[in-house]
């Protein structure tokens, strides 16, 4: 009986309440949109911590803030998940900057792992004119350091024998037939250049007057024996390529690409070349990209041109290419903008007056500070570059207030009724 007349005074004093709003007079002046009312104070640094007076916060010391009954806090931040507020004390307070999405374009660091050839322009062939037998060799073996005209090996051929005959005969002629005689030792010159003589031999055998019983091999150039086809003993046939050697001053590194990265590099383009394990560096310069797809691994093969100074770059190397390549123009923010959980990337997206949303975005190619992004936001969206961190405590704090204290877990034994306590006789 007691509980239905509380009731009913409770019903009773609503009632009262009711009609005096309804009818009070409208001369009464009534509270304006613009009139706030602090709902509570909370720590700037941990809103988790919140007190219905001033004061200041135990863990940090600092001035507790006024949450408004307007503030977002309270409406905004609630109805919209991924979503938090910071007001403009606090950005100051954490550092928060912000910047436009903006369309850019740019250059980025390519790096390559690149393999040393030789400059196939720089390969010369030793080839024999004449056939013959093979005498002796010297200091001849494959990757042998030669300088030019260095004597290689020596071997006889009868068909050389002639033509140095008839070049002695041409330069031993009377000096009434000089024109004549000077007409035949040419003659007989280009010959023995045609079989393979150099002209220091040629010379020599004009010197000497005598002819020699070997003819000498020779290297064509400063460079190192890259094949080798003679041996002692061994007997040839014209045309056969007895030595392959190549000037390495200059050589060419080679690095694959995938075919639709070859828009990028372009003739000139300069490149930084580093040997591993001893740091050195070298400067490239791209030459040209092939035309031959790799029918496996579906690449192209990217040539770079580099002086090669002491030889510290021997064939078939591995060595590190570095190069800037042009971007494409795309839509970008600041490096710094982006935090990356590994399995997806994200950005807080200022929405003005102290909203930040939290927006997944999806990123591409990375130049200098910036970093593309295909899909997430738009042109001229603002997002958060500096304190982005904060901003994501703030986020996850949030969260975690949002989603209110564990369920409690229910102890079974509470709800033993007395009889199964042993209670109930």
């Amino acid at each position: 009986m007691k509980r239905i007349l509380q009731a009913g005074l409770v019903v009773a004093v609503g009632m009262a309440f009711y009609l005096l709003g309804r009818y009070q007079s409208p001369s009464k002046p009534v509270a304006t949109a613009t009139t706030r009312h602090i709902l509570y104070y909370e720590d700037p640094m941990h809103p988790q911590y919140r007190s219905d007076k001033p004061g200041t916060a135990p863990d940090c010391g600092m001035e507790l803030v006024p949450v408004y009954s307007d503030s977002i806090k309270a409406s905004f931040a609630a109805a919209m998940p991924g979503t938090v507020t910071i007001d403009a004390e606090r950005q100051q307070l954490y550092g928060i900057r912000v910047a436009k999405a903006v369309k850019t374009s740019g250059s980025r660091n390519v790096r390559l792992l690149g393999n040393v050839s030789v400059d196939e322009t720089r390969v010369y062939r030793v080839v024999a004119g004449a056939e013959g037998w093979v005498r002796e060799t010297y200091g001849d073996s494959v990757g042998t350091q030669v300088s030019k005209n260095q004597k290689l090996a020596i071997y006889y051929s009868p068909e050389f024998v002639a033509l140095q005959t008839g070049y002695l005969s041409a330069t031993k002629r009377t000096t009434s037939a000089v024109e004549e005689s000077v007409r035949g030792t040419q003659n007989f010159a280009d010959r023995l250049r045609n079989l393979g003589m150099t002209d220091d031999q040629i010379k020599r055998l004009g010197d000497s007057k005598r002819i020699p019983d070997n003819i000498e091999i020779s290297s064509p150039v400063d460079g190192f024996i890259i094949s080798r086809n003679i041996a002692p003993g061994l007997r040839f046939d014209r045309g056969i390529e007895l030595y392959r050697v190549a000037d390495l001053s200059h050589v060419w590194v080679l690095a694959d690409i995938f075919e639709d990265e070859a828009q990028y590099f372009h003739p000139g383009a300069v490149a930084r070349i580093t040997i591993p394990n001893s740091g050195k560096m070298l400067t490239a310069k791209v030459s040209d990209v092939l035309p031959q797809v790799d029918p496996t691994t579906r690449t192209l093969k990217l040539r770079l041109e580099v002086d090669n100074p002491g030889f510290a770059l021997r064939p078939d190397m591995f060595v590190d290419v570095e190069l800037s390549v042009p971007a494409p123009r795309g839509l970008s923010v600041p490096v710094d903008a982006v935090l990356d959980a590994g399995d997806r990337k994200r950005v807080f997206v200022d929405l003005g007056d102290g909203h930040f949303e939290t927006r997944e975005v999806v990123t591409a190619e990375r130049y200098g500070d910036r970093v593309q992004i295909v899909k997430g936001l738009k042109e001229g969206e603002s997002v958060v570059v500096s304190g982005t961190f904060l901003v994501d405590s703030e986020s996850r704090l949030k969260s975690v207030a949002n989603a209110g204290p564990p369920p409690e877990r229910v102890n079974s034994e509470s709800h033993m009724s007395a009889k199964d306590m042993g209670g109930g006789q």
